[in-house]
């Protein structure tokens, strides 16, 4: 859905629709324009259902014990270093768009665990389960840097709203409080605070997300009943289905109109994607085989090192968060908006399709039969 949203998008934007397309995108809508409602508010939806799936995953998941956390987080740490330094090194000496550093060092969850989807038994599960929780991992490091170095300036009042507003969802957590609708209530409230505070709005999401109550069962994860399960899953087909594929659609139009080739080597798209294709796998490669030989973590279950290598290379893909950081990176530079998107269109798709070659021809790990 978000790759047919993509597409659509730069159809569309290279069309006689063209015109119409954009003008909708920065029609008024209340006191935002669509770009902003779809930017700020739904992906602040999508950013509580991020929120709810790392709360979970730590607390009740992949990440519960430390044990579990190590060789997923030193690679999702080598993972974000990595691409950063190489769109720094590309950028260097061009304060102008060295503000863009961050974009290459996020992973799209959803795209990259698509394509392990579709490679079935190819790759065996604990790769994928490794995948996931570095991604979540991945995630939360996302968040992290939006909150430090894309905040806008600070209304203090604004600010002290939203932090007491949080101070009440946490009294209720505290006290037992698991009737939903309470939450997502005062959590627009939040919503409305942290927007007007100069932080970015998506962030009231994963600020929500951390108040809502988790239950945890000794041998039984995932409680059905657990309020935070069952958020969880009421969002998910909306994020998959609608949310994700609406930005996808109002962030990846570029009008290729007066297209020079000459833009791929460009400081900003070649940064990005060579900090996606070549930042995302060494990093993540090189932290994980670190980890294995340095007895910190064991290599993932049933899985060869030609596949942590190619599982590596599917970790640049970037697409729905790099997208989304480069917004708040360049936000008065459409100019610069574009270079953005084309390279994390350009880092994403050689990620992916290179990534899958080598999974398809990487040799699963043989073990002998048992006599």
């Amino acid at each position: 859905m978000l790759m047919m949203a993509a597409t659509a998008a730069m159809i569309v934007a290279n069309s006689p629709l063209a015109p119409s397309y954009f003008a909708v995108l920065k029609a008024y809508i209340g006191p935002l324009n669509v770009l902003h409602w779809i930017n700020d508010a739904l992906m602040a939806v999508f950013f509580l259902l991020v929120g709810l799936e790392i709360k979970r995953e730590f607390v009740d998941g992949r990440l519960s014990t430390w044990s579990r956390r190590i060789l997923p987080g030193v690679a999702a740490a080598g993972g974000m270093i990595a691409p950063a330094l190489i769109f720094i090194a590309i950028n260097a000496g061009q304060p102008a768009t060295l503000r863009g550093w961050a974009i290459p060092t996020a992973t799209d969850i959803a795209f990259a665990l698509g394509v392990l989807a579709l490679l079935g038994n190819r790759v065996p599960v604990s790769l994928k389960i490794f995948l996931t929780a570095l991604a979540i991992i991945d995630d939360l490091g996302a968040v992290a840097i939006i909150a430090a170095f894309y905040t806008a300036d600070l209304s203090l009042a604004w600010l002290g709203g939203a932090v007491a507003i949080l101070a009440v969802l946490t009294i209720l957590n505290r006290r037992g409080e698991e009737r939903l609708p309470i939450y997502l209530a005062l959590g627009a409230v939040l919503w409305v605070f942290v927007l007007k505070s100069g932080v970015h709005a998506t962030l009231a999401g994963v600020a929500l997300a951390l108040t809502v109550p988790v239950r945890t069962t000794p041998g039984q994860p995932d409680d059905p009943h657990s309020p935070l399960h069952i958020l969880e899953h009421a969002l998910q087909p909306w994020v998959a289905f609608m949310i994700v594929p609406i930005f996808g659609f109002a962030n990846a139009g570029v009008s290729l109109a007066g297209f020079d080739p000459a833009t791929l080597i460009a400081p900003v798209p070649l940064g990005i994607a060579a900090g996606l294709f070549f930042g995302k796998q060494i990093g993540v490669f090189l932290t994980t085989f670190a980890a294995v030989k340095l007895r910190w973590a064991d290599c993932p279950e049933d899985a060869t090192w030609p596949q942590v290598y190619g599982v590596s290379m599917l970790c640049g893909i970037g697409f729905t968060m790099s997208l989304f950081i480069g917004l708040l990176a360049f936000p008065t530079a459409p100019a610069l908006q574009d270079e953005v998107k084309i390279g994390v269109l350009t880092g994403s798709l050689l990620s992916a399709f290179v990534g899958t070659l080598v999974l398809l021809v990487a040799k699963r790990e043989v073990h002998p039969t048992p006599s």
